[in-house]
């Protein structure tokens, strides 16, 4: 299984690259990878009812999200970002103790770290009492709510380490936003760790998985 997904990462990556999606950092090998049309993706994200109802959001750190989180800190939400490889545990971002015309600053790893507050995992609780809403990178994703990371599973284990503290649990929505491109056609391979994505937004569309059609009614979740 690990090697079908690796395979369907390099398929995306070089796809990316040959067809002048891939955006800076590059090569985009690697990486949860940034790609033209990210601002339009988060605008599309931000205007759903799932969005508009959360106040604290848990969104990580790579490039292809930084304009989610500026949204988030321009619309006075709290933001939870994880530290690279969560080797200094969180940044909490109060947009209510940034000066707005930071915010963009703040919305990128070295502004986050210049302007929030570092928290190791286990003292979040003594800030925010529930995640809302994640919101994570990919490098591919399905329609049944399978999704793929750059294979290190930081992904992961930044959502075992937010539930085991209880900031998350089974009714916490996960959303993402990637490229048309790298909305897989056939159902990706999968481990019972893997968090599945409930939400996904392109540059072109919303679209529901079906894991998030199921999780929505049965949590009571309104999502687009």
């Amino acid at each position: 299984m690990k090697e079908e997904k690796q395979r369907i990462r390099l398929v995306i990556w070089e796809a990316m690259e040959k067809r002048g999606i891939a955006r800076f950092p590059r090569p985009v090998k690697g990486r949860i990878p940034n790609f033209a049309g990210a601002e339009t993706a988060a605008g599309l994200l931000v205007n759903t009812r799932v969005w508009k109802s959360s106040s604290v959001l848990k969104i990580n750190p790579d490039s292809p999200q930084r304009p989610v989180r500026q949204r988030a800190l321009e619309e006075g939400k709290l933001l939870i970002m994880p530290t690279p490889r969560l080797k200094s545990g969180f940044i909490i971002l109060d947009p209510s103790l940034i000066p707005q015309r930071y915010y963009k600053d703040a919305s990128t790893i070295r502004g986050a770290f210049r302007l929030g507050k570092i928290v190791p995992a286990d003292d979040l609780p003594n800030t925010v009492s529930h995640v809302d809403l994640i919101v994570e990178g990919s490098v591919a994703v399905d329609r049944e709510g399978g999704r793929l990371g750059k294979g290190e599973g930081y992904g992961d284990k930044e959502y075992a380490s937010l539930h085991n503290i209880g900031l998350v649990d089974r009714c916490t929505p996960i959303a993402t936003t990637v490229h048309d491109i790298q909305v897989w056609k056939e159902p990706l391979p999968q481990e019972p760790h893997d968090a599945k994505v409930w939400l996904i937004a392109t540059p072109s569309r919303l679209i529901v998985t079906r894991y998030g059609e199921e999780k929505s009614s049965e949590c009571g979740i309104g999502l687009v």
